[in-house]
Formats: C-alpha cells, sequence, structure tokens
C-alpha cells in the first residue's frame, strides 16, 4: 500500500480536484449544479491525473530519467518497488474505467466529451510516452494549463449545464496557473539531472532563475483573475480567494531561497496554496 501511496503521488491530487471543485461551483452559481455528473467528473479528473503518473513512472523508468541522484520523492518503478510490468497492467486497467466511467458523462452531455475525455486520455501517455514526449520537450507547462485549468474546469461546467461561457473559463485559468507552478516547482529541482537524460522542460531550458520568476508571474496572475470576475458582476465574494494571498508570499518567498531538496517543501507549499486559492474561489461563487 505504502509503494501504490508513493505511485499515487497523493500531494498532487488537488491539481486535479481543485478545477473540478471550481467547475462545479460555477455550475451552482448559475442554478445548473448537478451532483452525479459533478461527481463521476471528479472521479475521472482524479482517474486521470493517477494514470499520467503511473505512465509517467513506466516511460521516465525506461528513459533513465529516474536515477538514484534525483532529489524528488522515490519512483517506484525506478527503484523495483513496483515491477514495470505491473505498472503497466494496472495503468491500463485504470485508463479503462476511466474511459467507461467517461461515457455516462458523455450520454449526459454529448460528443463534446466524448473529444475531451480521448484527448485526455492520450495526453496522459504523450506526456512521457511516444515518440515525442510533451514533458521532454518544454511544452508541460502549457499542457498543464490547458487540461488542468480550461479543460477540467470547462469540462466540469459542461457536463451540468450543457453550455459554456467565456466566465467560466476566465475563472479557470487560475488553478490552470497555480497547476503549472507546481510543475515549475517540480522541474526547477530537477534541471540538473533531467538535463543529464535529455529531459528537456522548460526550467531545463530557461534556467531556474527565469523559472523562479515565471511562478511569480503566474502567482501574481491567478489572484488577479477574481478580480476581473468580480469587474465583471460577480459577486464580491469570489475575492475571498485573496485571503489564501499570505501562503502565496511564502511560498514565493521559500522558492527564491531553496535549492536542491529543500524545493520538496515549497513543492507541497505550492499544492497547498492551489487547494487554498481554489476552494476559497468556489466558495465565492456559492454566495450571493
Amino acid at each position: 500500500m505504502k509503494a501504490w501511496m508513493l505511485a499515487v503521488r497523493p500531494k498532487t491530487l488537488p491539481a486535479g480536484a481543485v478545477p473540478v471543485v471550481l467547475g462545479s461551483a460555477l455550475a451552482a452559481h448559475d442554478a445548473q449544479f448537478s451532483l452525479l455528473p459533478a461527481f463521476v467528473a471528479l472521479v475521472c479528473a482524479l482517474g486521470i491525473q493517477v494514470a499520467t503518473n503511473f505512465i509517467n513512472e513506466i516511460y521516465d523508468f525506461r528513459k533513465g530519467a529516474d536515477t538514484h541522484e534525483r532529489l524528488g520523492p522515490t519512483r517506484t518503478v525506478a527503484a523495483g518497488i513496483i515491477s514495470e510490468a505491473v505498472m503497466i497492467r494496472v495503468s491500463v486497467t485504470l485508463v479503462a474505467v476511466v474511459f467507461l466511467l467517461g461515457l455516462y458523462l458523455v450520454y449526459t452531455a454529448g460528443w463534446p466529451i466524448l473529444l475531451v475525455g480521448l484527448l485526455s486520455l492520450l495526453f496522459a501517455w504523450a506526456y512521457t510516452g511516444g515518440p515525442y514526449p510533451i514533458a521532454y520537450s518544454g511544452l508541460g507547462d502549457i499542457f498543464v494549463f490547458i487540461f488542468f485549468g480550461l479543460t477540467a474546469v470547462g469540462g466540469t461546467y459542461y457536463v451540468q449545464a450543457h453550455d459554456l461561457n467565456l466566465s467560466v473559463l476566465y475563472a479557470a485559468a487560475a488553478p490552470g496557473f497555480l497547476s503549472v507552478n507546481i510543475l515549475l516547482v517540480n522541474n526547477i529541482r530537477d534541471i540538473q539531472t533531467d538535463r543529464k537524460v535529455g529531459k528537456m522542460t522548460l526550467p531545463a531550458r530557461i534556467g531556474a532563475e527565469r523559472s523562479r520568476r515565471l511562478f511569480v508571474i503566474l502567482t501574481a496572475a491567478a489572484y488577479i483573475i477574481p478580480v476581473v470576475l468580480w469587474l465583471k458582476g460577480y459577486p464580491v465574494w469570489v475575492l475571498l480567494s485573496l485571503l489564501s494571498a499570505p501562503i502565496a508570499v511564502t511560498t514565493v518567498r521559500e522558492l527564491y531561497s531553496s535549492e536542491g531538496v529543500q524545493l520538496n517543501n515549497v513543492l507541497a507549499g505550492a499544492g497547498k496554496l492551489l487547494t487554498l486559492h481554489g476552494l476559497l474561489f468556489s466558495a465565492g461563487f456559492l454566495f450571493h
């Protein structure tokens, strides 16, 4: 069980759950909330994220990215705790279960959700698998923004409201930016080991200093979005998310004062920031 919890990477799961909560809160604000589609969307989002983590273990092991020099948490396949064959079987099973669950959402909301679901599963594999793995090209951050921001929030809203509007996508950008920040910290920590195996993430390409600046910019953008939505006519309660600003300031300070293994604590802080900001932002849409 401990090995599988390592493989699941539970500290990263808020990146999958928070966008679904936000999309459901937006649906509730528009009197479109529907419990069963919301719940299935949550299970599917977490399932895809866990499957991505499992597939990531398989391909990073094959490419030699997870060595003893790595500063992050233990990767179970590389460490020989879970065999590659078992991880493949579990990954395939999980993807199949997510696909079958997703068919319910397709039934309720139509073919656009089938397209979104298939693309999400495709990129769960293509993130580290295939001839041109996204994570190795420096484009991972863009795909995280798209799938953990726009797609997750917009898709959750759509399966309940059967419609989509620009304000939902504005709101979706906030968890998207903060999810990218989690990836940035992870990749800043691993710059040296990633470069050795040709894993040219964005930080490996632009360096730690520019990556830290990007973290600050994305954090600021996540706090501008609630203000924009308030100015567009949403209730002042959407500004509740600003209460998480002290954690943002602390996380930025730690990012600039940390190196190597210390960045694991910053990674946890980035996850907490995403969670608190997202939950407060979501709560704001429930008050009228």
